[in-house]
């Protein structure tokens, strides 16, 4: 038996990996090593959950050279900063009929589709779903990744500042390449559309058949036409071309603008002079994601997801006027930053209780907390403080939502 690890493990998780019977199919091992997990639906491989050193771990069982092909493109993701779930490790050699395993570690906080439409359908949900599984596909795209096989069961999503950011958790049919042709890609979103299509129809049989709840029903044809019709429009917005006039430069900052509106950066951007003479093409071809979640970690070390950056740092934009104010002279935002962080930030997120604190991820505590501070002034006629929402939110919303950490992860057996 082999094991390798993607990078030196914690002590607390050696012991526990060691001692796992690797000898065994998955589908053998006792209940008691296995953590029940709900809402996956069907896999095309046996897949079991572990805790170990207090990672949840998920393990997928497959022949080896489908594990050392998902090892080799999670790998390329990660490289790319490609939301998908992390990979941990491989167990090979193992003399089980030539399958080996695959570890990856499960993305705290997350859901699957499956969890989002259990109750009634959330206003909005179904638009935001799309988009955030259009983006990933489109980043996907970006860096010459051909997924094969997107779907709604192979995504998890996570809350991101009443956003949905979606992550890759199957990418053992994917191709890479240096770059995807229109028809590859075109192929690609045709497969996704017929995938999630099928998915929703599936699910909205499944709500009338276990009750789940009433409200909007989805069409799965609605479903595959908007899930095309977003992806078009992301797409042309990240890579088109245009051409402007010489004396409209001022079109090149505003373009940039929208991407990074958009959570993307430019990492080039090439004009040249158009064959009229009188023109400029602009082109941003290459571009990276996560523009406002890089801002607030170099600002104040914090990583969270896009939205959530940009509602942070919107919050420290606030803060730094306050505070200029009332120095009387202009803050540094280097400085302003350090000082929400300790003043505004920590203590909020400090506050949590204790028995409340596997409801939501700190960043998505401190999001809502800002809607709730926006509401409580509104209703009252003043502006709340940040302290006083957190006290009011901890106390009349935090206790009724569910345990998102653990809407996956039950109890062992």
């Amino acid at each position: 038996m082999r094991i390798l690890l993607a990078q030196p493990a914690q002590a607390s998780n050696v012991p526990k990996l060691l001692g796992l019977p690797w000898h065994l199919p998955l589908a053998e091992w006792p209940a008691d090593l296995v953590v029940r997990v709900r809402d996956l639906g069907q896999a095309r491989h046996v897949v079991r959950f572990v805790e170990a050193g207090g990672t949840l771990v998920a393990l997928k069982e497959m022949p080896e050279e489908l594990v050392t092909r998902e090892h080799r493109l999670l790998t390329y993701l990660a490289e790319e900063s490609v939301p998908a779930v992390e990979f941990l490790g491989t167990v090979t050699e193992r003399g089980t009929d030539g399958n080996a395993i695959l570890m990856t570690r499960y993305l705290e906080f997350s859901l699957p589709y499956r969890a989002l439409f259990r109750s009634h359908l959330t206003e909005g949900m179904p638009e935001r779903l799309l988009d955030a599984l259009v983006e990933l596909l489109v980043r996907l795209h970006l860096v010459g990744f051909f997924w094969g096989d997107c779907s709604l069961s192979n995504a998890l999503f996570r809350r991101d500042a009443g956003a949905l950011s979606a992550y890759l958790v199957d990418a053992e049919t994917g191709e890479l390449e240096q770059a995807l042709t229109n028809g590859q890609r075109e192929w690609d979103l045709e497969l996704a559309t017929e995938r999630v299509a099928g998915g929703i129809a599936d699910l909205m049989s499944e709500r009338q058949e276990r009750g789940w709840g009433s409200g909007t029903e989805l069409d799965p044809a609605w479903v595959a036409e908007q899930l095309t019709v977003r992806y078009r429009r992301l797409w042309a917005e990240l890579t088109r071309e245009e051409l402007i006039d010489v004396g409209e430069r001022q079109r090149a900052e505003d373009r940039i603008r929208r991407l990074n509106a958009l959570g993307f950066d430019v990492r080039e951007l090439v004009v040249t002079t158009a064959d009229s003479g009188s023109k400029l093409r602009l082109s941003t071809r290459v571009v990276e994601p996560g523009f406002h979640r890089r801002e607030l970690a170099a600002l104040t070390g914090l990583d969270v997801g896009e939205n959530q950056a940009r509602r942070l740092l919107n919050d420290l934009s606030g803060f730094r006027a306050w505070l200029s104010r009332a120095e009387g002279r202009n803050v540094p935002l280097a400085v302003a930053a350090s000082r929400w962080l300790a003043e505004v930030y920590e203590p909020t997120i400090n506050a949590v209780p204790a028995e409340l604190r596997q409801k939501l991820e700190s960043a998505e505590v401190f999001h809502q907390v800002l809607d709730h501070r926006w509401f409580l002034s509104q209703s009252s006629g003043r502006e709340v403080s940040t302290a006083e929402a957190a006290r009011s939110f901890f106390e009349n919303v935090l206790p009724f939502i569910p345990d998102e950490r653990q809407v996956l992860a039950g109890e062992a057996g």
